[in-house]
Order: structure tokens, then C-alpha cells, then sequence
């Protein structure tokens, strides 16, 4: 089955436009998902939107939101009115500013999607768009109303196509002084820095996702189908922690143990790629 599109619009620079497409690139579709069941009864349980002070259910045709102006006051605004507050979408993505790539801080970025043509009479001016702006080595901002709201989009090139984050505003993002004003100054250097130097040297490799697995959904999978199989799990050790007399002591004893650790690289890592975590097999009744 062919992937569904998220959005639908033009893609345009100047006078050139194609039809485009936005496609999820990271979903969470395949974790593991829970009902919430009744210990009693076994049966799933429902949750239900009541109301605070006389605790009566409340209908959905009776549920509106609220903005809060002051302790138990709240401004209501009808559905009507949102819908008619939000900035209508004329489908367009208009690359308004090139920029580096790189240049944007990771902090910003939202949700990464795939931007591909929507069908084959857009792929040649496509194509053209994602060419130049590979070979000027940079990436465009785009504004567009997505999911009801206005949205910043850092749209760059990659081997294939086209790949379009939603950044985040400016105002979303937090003060890094917030929490990183409170960390004394300690200086580093001499032999400490040395040592240092030298376990990050003995570690580098290169960015490979597939070396990284889910262990927490490794976890919940291996035991869902114990539970399904009748059988349990051996309880884990629990590691013991090194004593180390000082933050020195501590340093010299990872550079012994990493001195002769080499990272694998991609090619090795890809031929030793492990198999996706399946979902648990229910027990055939």
C-alpha cells in the first residue's frame, strides 16, 4: 500500500511551482501499545470527560475551550470562531530565504517529513529545486498553514529527494540561562584534558542509526510474549558501581579500558545489522 500524504500543496521558488506531497519520516506506529484494562474484570477500560465540580459526564457537543483569565474565569471560544482566527493555507510552500545548511541550531527542529513530488508531471521542475539547492549547498525556509497552524519549514536536499522540518518558534524555545546558569566554572586542563583528549579520540566513529537499538521496547516485547508463553524472566543483575577515588582516578580508568576499543564502521555495522523487533505472536487458541 502506498504511503498516505500528510499534506498536499505547491512547492514554489520565483516563477517555478510543482505539486508536492509531505510524508511522516519518523513514526512511532510500530512501539509497543497498551490498553488500559480493569485488574477485576479484564475488561478495557473507557475514560470519560466530566465535569469538575459536579462530576456529571459531559457530552461532546457541550465540550468547548477555555482560556483562562483569572482563578476559575475562563474566556470560551466556539469552534466557529477559532476556525475563522486561523490563517487560511494556500496549499503553497514558498521558499522565501536560503540559508547554509547547518546554520539552523538542532534545538529548533520539530518533526522531520519527506517532501517528494505528488505525481510525475512535477518531478522535472522538483528535481530542478532540489539539484540547486545541493549544489549551492543550502537549505530554504518556507512558511505554510499545516495542521491548523502556521508553520516554519527548513526544507533541505538530500540523496533522494527533499526533506522538510517544522521548526519550532522562537518563543517554544527555552533560555538555555535557565538551566545551564547555575553550573560552577570548574577549569579543566593538564593532564585531566590530556585524558580526555585521548578517550574521545579512541571512540570516534560515525553516525549509524541501525547501531542504535530500542532496548525499552526490546524489553516490553521479550516480555509480553513470556507472559503470552506462561513462562518468566530471569531477574537482571543489577550492575555495581565502580568506585573511583576522584575524578582523575575515574578519567585514567577509561582510558585503560577504552584504549583498545575501535568503533565498527558503517559498512561493518550494516552488514552486522540486526533484525527489527517484531510484535509478540499471540498464543493460537
Amino acid at each position: 500500500m502506498a504511503p498516505r500524504a500528510n499534506w498536499k500543496g505547491y512547492l514554489k521558488v520565483g516563477e517555478l511551482s510543482c505539486q508536492v506531497a509531505l510524508y511522516t519520516a519518523a513514526s512511532t506506529a510500530d512501539r509497543v501499545s497498551f490498553n488500559i484494562i480493569n485488574r477485576e474484570t479484564g475488561h478495557r477500560v473507557h475514560r470519560q470527560l466530566v465535569d469538575a465540580d459536579t462530576g456529571k459526564e459531559v457530552d461532546n457537543d457541550d465540550i468547548v475551550k477555555g482560556y483562562e483569565v483569572a482563578s476559575g474565569e475562563y474566556v470560551i471560544l466556539e469552534p466557529d470562531e477559532i476556525k475563522d482566527a486561523v490563517p487560511n493555507s494556500d496549499k503553497t510552500l514558498e521558499l522565501e530565504t536560503f540559508i547554509p545548511c547547518g546554520e539552523v541550531d538542532t534545538i529548533f527542529l520539530d518533526r522531520p517529513y519527506y517532501l517528494a513530488p505528488a505525481d510525475k508531471a512535477a518531478a522535472d521542475v522538483y528535481a530542478l529545486i532540489r539539484k540547486g539547492l545541493e549544489e549551492k549547498n543550502v537549505a530554504a525556509l518556507a512558511r505554510t498553514v499545516l495542521f491548523r497552524r502556521l508553520r516554519t519549514l527548513l526544507i533541505c536536499p538530500s540523496d533522494e529527494g527533499l526533506i522538510a522540518s517544522t521548526l519550532n518558534y522562537d518563543y517554544e524555545v527555552r533560555a538555555a540561562e535557565e538551566i545551564f546558569s547555575d553550573i560552577p566554572e570548574f577549569k579543566i586542563e593538564g593532564e585531566m584534558l590530556d585524558l580526555a583528549r585521548h578517550i574521545i579520540s579512541t571512540k570516534k566513529g560515525e553516525f549509524n542509526p541501525t547501531e542504535f537499538d530500542d532496548r525499552y521496547e526490546a524489553a516490553l516485547t521479550e516480555l509480553i510474549q513470556a507472559k503470552i508463553e506462561g513462562r518468566k524472566l530471569p531477574k537482571k543483575p543489577k550492575p555495581e558501581p565502580k568506585k573511583v577515588s576522584s575524578l582523575l582516578d575515574a578519567l585514567r580508568q577509561s582510558a585503560g579500558s577504552g584504549s583498545g576499543t575501535k568503533k565498527k564502521t558503517t559498512a561493518e555495522s550494516k552488514s552486522a545489522r540486526k533484525p527489527k523487533t517484531r510484535a509478540p505472536q499471540r498464543k493460537a487458541s
